[in-house]
């Protein structure tokens, strides 16, 4: 269905491809790896004919319509959040705008005069809206939505209206409403609250194109695709099975190859010490001229590329009392919206909690309450005696000094703390070399999350409330922090839509639902062993 063939690219000085191949077959899942700035999204840009390669074919069969989602989703306002996504689906949704607006001249009495021809143009259009099967469309759009997590009076809001992430949200449902041959899928699962994400990975498992996704959601790209391409140094290599397997084969293949280059520079090793040996002696000149003319024929294996990953260690942190926060009788609401009555909350030394809830439960507002960011309208909030706290959320990312360096910026956190400390510290978090001298301003939202995290964890809390803290974080960052905070001697409270970390990092859960809130013991899969349904929003 689609074919890259030979495919050469170059950007700048930056060489991506290099004579690379790959397939995507009509009802294949492919998840697409490789470390940042490996040229996934040039791939797909070439796919679409955004991009052309420099050398090499890219093909798509006559016929093949397409569907591209990518992070960059431009400017939308002035219609309905359904209206948009219906406009994916192509004329139907011009003939929706207009009943729409017949509909409200019908309505209107300063255009009474005009009432007959507005009655005879509406029959029309009904009936060509109904020829394209519209109505079955909007309410195919709005099971999407609401799948995504939308209530009904977002999805008939102006689309204007609705932050980045909800924007996001809109333009994969309208790749999906679209249903094409084959569906390009950069990041789907970022921006997304867990239940949406477990509805998407059902639809994506129901879909019968092509799709070809990127994710750095490891729990997610596991349960969708059947094979990875891999893109590495400039070349595609294709594995069979999911990404859990595609690891496995790719540290097996890393272990033959090191093995395999060992064996040889033993050899070579050998063999050079022979020539230097006798050269000069003219009883072996023969045999030196034919180890030489061996050795210039032997094809040279290369050591395996090694992905850098960096272990962070945790300094102790000075141990808190037993206890650590305490919520009683707290109430909050915000306007008419009642977000808590009532809660009693209590947080041990060494506990870990996880915070579940669906959208608007009240996840943020409680770790804002114990952080000091809210106040609660009744009841009490208390933080124990030694506690030293640690915050992260989405918006210590804008407080970071745009004008800064990454070094400047943590220079600035640890004045007391030697430039080589720093530059291990930022090595950890995945800034190496000259990327330490790239201003903040500059900065990815995961490269500004990394940053915050460095920053909080070089000198660490006993206590650490952490709000979607892996939203931004690549694959291996994200497998880094996991590793670190498993080590990790604290406290902890935390919201995150990312399983395994929940999985790897919960002794607790807090589930707020609409009916109160439920306590658990045990972690996140205790949770789900006992309940049956992995987030709060999937009751059965």
């Amino acid at each position: 269905m689609i074919r890259l063939e030979n495919i050469s690219k170059q950007n700048g000085h930056q060489i991506l491809f290099i004579e690379a191949s790959a397939t995507l077959q009509r009802g294949e899942k492919i998840g697409l790896v490789g470390p940042n700035g490996a040229g996934k999204t040039t791939l797909f840009r070439m796919i679409t004919g955004q991009e052309q390669p420099d050398e090499g074919l890219v093909g798509v069969d006559r016929g093949v319509t397409i569907g591209y989602f990518s992070q960059d989703v431009g400017e939308m306002s002035g219609r309905s959040a359904v209206a948009e996504v219906m406009d994916g689906a192509g004329p139907v949704s011009e003939v929706a705008a207009e009943l729409k607006a017949l509909e409200t001249a019908m309505a209107d009495p300063d255009r009474a005069d005009e009432m007959d021809e507005i009655i005879v143009r509406y029959g029309e259009v009904q009936a060509r809206f109904e020829e394209l099967d519209g109505y079955a469309l909007d309410g195919r759009a709005r099971e999407v939505l609401s799948g995504l997590s939308f209530t009904p009076e977002m999805m008939d809001g102006d689309v204007g209206a609705l932050s980045g992430g909800w924007k996001m949200r809109v333009a994969l449902a309208r790749i999906l409403l679209m249903n094409p041959d084959a569906m390009l899928l950069d990041e789907p699962s970022n921006h997304l609250d867990l239940e949406s994400l477990i509805w998407l990975e059902h639809f994506l498992k129901g879909y019968e194109g092509g799709l070809l996704m990127t994710s750095h959601d490891r729990e997610f790209m596991n349960r969708i695709v059947g094979k990875i391409v891999e893109i590495d140094g400039g070349s595609l290599t294709t594995y069979s099975g999911d990404y859990e397997f595609y690891e496995q084969q790719r540290a097996l293949l890393e272990k033959q190859q090191q093995a395999q280059f060992e064996r040889q520079q033993a050899m070579l090793s050998k063999e050079i010490k022979f020539i230097e040996r006798f050269k000069a002696r003219a009883s072996h000149a023969a045999q030196v001229q034919s180890r030489v003319k061996k050795l210039e024929k032997i094809e040279r294996v290369e050591p395996p590329r090694r992905r850098q990953s960096v272990a962070f260690d945790f300094p102790v942190p000075q141990r808190s009392g037993e206890d650590v926060a305490t919520l009683k009788n707290v109430h909050k609401r915000y306007g008419s919206r009642v977000i808590y009555e009532g809660l009693d909350f209590y947080i041990r030394r060494r506990e870990r909690w996880c915070v579940m809830g669906v959208n608007g439960a009240g996840k943020s507002t409680l770790l804002k309450l114990i952080a000091g960011g809210a106040a609660p309208d009744e009841g009490s909030v208390a933080v124990g005696g030694s506690v030293k706290m640690g915050y992260f959320a989405q918006h210590a990312m804008d407080l970071l000094d745009g004008e800064e360096t990454i070094f400047q910026s943590l220079e600035a956190s640890f004045p007391q703390a030697g430039q080589g400390s720093l530059r291990t510290l930022a090595g950890c978090f995945g800034f190496s070399g000259d990327d330490v001298e790239k201003r903040c301003r500059v900065l990815s939202g995961g490269e500004k999350a990394r940053l915050v995290m460095a920053k909080m964890l070089y000198d660490p809390p006993n206590f650490l409330v952490l709000d979607e803290p892996t939203n931004h974080l690549d694959m291996a960052t994200k497998e880094m922090l996991i590793n670190a905070l498993a080590q990790y001697e604290g406290s902890m409270l935390f919201v995150s839509h990312d399983r395994r970390f929940l999985a790897a990092l919960s002794n607790r859960l807090l589930e707020l639902t609409p009916d109160g809130v439920q306590q658990y013991g045990g972690g996140y899969t205790e949770y789900v062993e006992r309940t049956g349904h992995e987030a709060p929003g999937l009751h059965e």
